[in-house]
């Protein structure tokens, strides 16, 4: 069993805007991954990209990449799906680049449309994206839907689960960010250990071990309303998810994951999570 943290983008106590400062800055942190955030645009360029990799090798850090909000693979505008695929292109690209081992991303929204039309429209789209890797020989980065916070949001457990079926596990496998779960739920699900267990071997039940090996996580506690997600919060504020309920759920699988932080306290976070997992871990070995 093999856990990494990080967080989601520059961590907040580094001064430095270099990205060249971020992997020594994790390393010194006691941290091994990191999710780079291109949320806004992909602006990064190839010369810097590849740096950024060769860094993270060096510190030992795994790198993934989140792809711009700015998607909506649902669209009834075929020109605004036609340029969600080009940025979630572009992300992948730039995954390449840096070596990032998935790229995350939000497929967009339901609309006027029935759920299974949504997902349909999306499975079509990313099927444009696997050809277009396919063309240009792009090896590496995943296509990881993440599972999304908001009703109106297409990115339940299960719809990311179909999509990768769709597409297979040599392209696509989920992002569980349990936050969401708990969210777009309005906290119904992920209230004990066991209804941990539960998502973590559907995972594995649907699409295999490969899926979590590892199994790419997005963790913080959450605030919500009648729609779903409204704000993430940091661990141990009194709102939930509760990381520990995770933790003891992991150690009882045995499943290897990597866990960005989404807190607002980013690294600092990612290094109580750290610490409570392996501290659990530490007990249960005696």
């Amino acid at each position: 069993m093999e856990v990494r943290f990080g967080p989601a983008g520059k961590p907040i106590g580094l001064k430095s805007k270099e990205l060249k400062d971020i992997p020594p800055f994790l390393k010194q942190c006691k941290l091994n991954a990191m999710e780079y955030e291109a949320v806004r645009s992909v602006k990064i360029s190839e010369d810097k990209a590849r740096s950024l990799g060769k860094l993270a090798k060096e510190y030992d850090i795994l790198l993934s990449l989140h792809a711009p909000y700015a998607l909506n693979l649902v669209s009834m505008d075929e020109e605004k799906v036609k340029g969600s695929i080009n940025r979630l292109l572009l992300a992948v690209k730039a995954a390449y680049w840096m070596g990032a081992y998935r790229v995350v991303f939000h497929p967009g929204y339901y609309g006027d449309l029935e759920p299974k039309e949504a997902l349909r429209k999306v499975i079509d789209a990313l099927s444009e994206v696997v050809e277009k890797m396919r063309e240009e020989r792009i090896k590496g980065p995943i296509l990881s839907p993440e599972t999304t916070g908001k009703v109106k949001q297409v990115g339940s457990l299960e719809e990311v689960v179909e999509m990768a079926k769709a597409l297979g596990t040599k392209y696509c496998i989920p992002t569980i960010d349990f936050a969401h779960i708990y969210a777009r739920t309005c906290g119904e699900k992920l209230r004990s250990v066991s209804e941990f267990v539960e998502v973590l071997e559907y995972v594995e039940d649907e699409l295999g071990s490969v899926a979590v090996s590892p199994l790419h996580v997005h963790f913080s506690e959450i605030e919500y309303g009648q729609g779903g997600e409204l704000r993430h919060h940091p661990i141990g504020s009194g709102y939930g998810p509760k990381f520990e309920q995770l933790a003891d759920a992991l150690i009882e699988v045995g499943y290897s994951a990597v866990i960005i932080s989404e807190s607002p306290l980013l690294e600092e976070d990612a290094i109580k999570m750290r610490d409570i997992l392996f501290s659990r871990l530490k007990l249960k070995e005696g």
